[in-house]
């Protein structure tokens, strides 16, 4: 059996896989980093919710990449945590 890391280095052999797979990295990004604050201090989504007046749905649906934030909303879940939002434009690595 395989595991996931050796499906996913034969699928990036395709090239249209690694293509899509490369594209869909920033929201991954930010959904990881959503959950990774979150987590990091303990907070359920219930509580993340009741702090930033967010519905726990919304939040879930936010983790699981079925709905995409906007900035205001990414400010409101960051407030909720302390935290302070923080976007960064990085140059692309020749690949």
């Amino acid at each position: 059996m395989k595991t996931l890391k050796q499906y996913k280095e034969k699928q990036m052999q395709n090239p249209s896989f690694a293509k899509e797979y490369e594209a869909i990295q920033p929201e991954l990004n930010v959904i990881r980093t959503i959950i990774d604050a979150r987590t990091s201090q303990n907070i359920t989504q219930k509580e993340l919710s009741e702090r930033t007046g967010i519905n726990q749905a919304d939040i879930s649906k936010l983790e699981n990449g079925t709905r995409n934030p906007t900035i205001k909303l990414l400010q409101r879940l960051a407030d909720g945590m302390g935290m302070t939002l923080k976007i960064e434009f990085i140059p692309k690595q020749n690949m």
